[in-house]
C-alpha cells in the first residue's frame, strides 16, 4: 500500500491529466503565477506527457520585487494590501494572462508556514485567483490546516478545482 503522500500525488497528477485533456480539446492554454506553492501547480502540469500542447508558462514570483517585475503587480497594491490578499492575487492572475499566450490562468499567494503568519493572516491562509481571457478574475481565500507540505498540497488541489469550474463555465 502506498503512503498517503504518494496517493495524493497520484490524485493531483490524474487531475492535471484530465484537465489538460479538456484544455487540449478546447484548444486553450494555461499559465500559472505561483508564490507559496513555489511552482508546484506547474510541476504537476508538466509531469503530464504532452502538456506542452496546452501549458504555456509559469511564473514563480515569491518576493514583492518579483511580483512587480514579472507580473506587473503595482507596488502600491503590495504595500497597501500585502502579498497575501485578494487585490494582489487578482493582479497576479491578470499579469499571467497579459504576459503569456495563455487563455486561462491561476494565481496563488499565501502563508504556508511554519512561520510568517499573523493574527489577521494565520499560517494556512491562501488566496487563489482564476482568470479566463478578458473576463474579470475570480478570487477566493482558503484556510488550510497542517504542515507546510499539507498546506501547499491542499492549495494545488484547490487550484485545479477552480480551474475545472472555470473551464466548465466558460
Amino acid at each position: 500500500m502506498k503512503p498517503d503522500a504518494e496517493l495524493a500525488d497520484d490524485e493531483l497528477h490524474a487531475r492535471a491529466a484530465e484537465f489538460g485533456a479538456r484544455l487540449l480539446e478546447a484548444r486553450l492554454k494555461l499559465a500559472t503565477a505561483e508564490s507559496c506553492t513555489g511552482g508546484w501547480v506547474a510541476k504537476v502540469v508538466t509531469e503530464v506527457p504532452g502538456s506542452s500542447a496546452w501549458f504555456d508558462c509559469a511564473f514563480v514570483a515569491y518576493s514583492y520585487d518579483a511580483k512587480e517585475a514579472m507580473l506587473g503587480v503595482p507596488r502600491q497594491t503590495l504595500e497597501q494590501h500585502g502579498a497575501v490578499s485578494s487585490e494582489t492575487v487578482v493582479e497576479m492572475v491578470r499579469g499571467a494572462l497579459s504576459r503569456s499566450r495563455a487563455d486561462m490562468a491561476v494565481a496563488i499567494t499565501g502563508i504556508a508556514g511554519p512561520t510568517g503568519g499573523t493574527r489577521d493572516k494565520p499560517v494556512g491562509t491562501v488566496w487563489i485567483a482564476w482568470g479566463f481571457g478578458h473576463h474579470p478574475p475570480a478570487a477566493q481565500v482558503f484556510h488550510f490546516n497542517g504542515d507546510r507540505d499539507a498546506i501547499r498540497r491542499a492549495t494545488v488541489a484547490a487550484a485545479f478545482e477552480g480551474l475545472e469550474r472555470l473551464l466548465a463555465g466558460r
